[in-house]
Formats: structure tokens, sequence, C-alpha cells
């Protein structure tokens, strides 16, 4: 299959309606080809993950033009199968396949310069306990904190 129009009329023959019935679930499967031409875009919504967030996004069923409700994840492991030799990859089955690159790992958290907290709050909270700067509790401590950045502004 090369074109979520071709999986929406065969969603049609399979399932009953036309295939407008389905095209918006095909063309969310596919939508990764904006980033990705290749046949790797799959990797982002074609496997059993993907059926799941699919029936997130298009409900459990939808109801074709011939009035019959069709589970949203049969529409799914039609279009996956379809694409993967007729089975239903997990996530992993993708991942697991990436070539890791040097970017990929060893991140690094940027120095942060000035006096405003910056990441969880909670460790610069915890600090002015600790220095005996404050004894309000979390949220009472970023609620007046949060006062005083925007009276300072």
């Amino acid at each position: 299959m090369a074109h979520p129009l071709h999986h929406a009329e065969s969603s049609a023959r399979k399932f009953g309606g036309v295939p407008s019935d389905y095209q918006a679930v095909h063309d969310w499967f596919d939508a990764s080809k904006e980033h990705l031409a290749l046949f790797t875009h799959r990797a982002m919504r074609h496997h059993a993950q993907g059926l799941f967030e699919a029936e997130r996004v298009f409900g459990l069923t939808l109801t074709n033009s011939a009035g019959r409700d069709i589970p949203v994840r049969w529409i799914g492991e039609q279009h996956v199968r379809e694409d993967c030799q007729g089975r239903i990859p997990s996530m992993a089955d993708w991942l697991r396949r990436i070539q890791p690159e040097p970017w990929m790992a060893n991140g690094h958290i940027d120095s942060h310069a000035g006096s405003e907290p910056c990441g969880d709050p909670r460790v610069a909270w915890a600090s002015e306990v600790a220095a005996g700067r404050t004894v309000l509790g979390l949220k009472d401590w970023m609620a007046a904190h949060a006062t005083q950045a925007t009276q300072g502004a």
C-alpha cells in the first residue's frame, strides 16, 4: 500500500461504507510521511501502541455511512498489517532497530546563570529551606516567588 486512500478503499471493501468513512484514520497512521517519505516513517505509529493511540484520537468506534459501528482498532490493524507484511509489530520491534548515534546519548544539563530557579522548583525551594531563607511550604513558596517575579517585571 502506498497511499492512505488505498487503505481507505480496502477498509470500505472489508467493513462496508465508502472510503471517506475511513480516510481520517488512515491519514493519521501515515501522517509521519510529512517528515520522512520512506517506509521507516512507519516506526511512529505502525505498531501495537499506535493502535491504542488511534483509539484515543478517534474513539473506540466510528459509524460508517452504512450505519455500522466499526472498532477503530480493526481499521488500524488492517492498515498496519497491509503495510507490515501481515504482522503488527510492537514499538520495541521498531526501536531496537535504531542505530545509535553519539548525539542520542549522554545529554547534558545547561548551567543556569541568574537568581531565578531553573528546572524543578523543588530543588530551589529545598535549598532555600536548608539555608534558612524560607519557612514556607513548597506551594506557598512557589506562589510567593511567582508574585515577586511579576512585581519585578
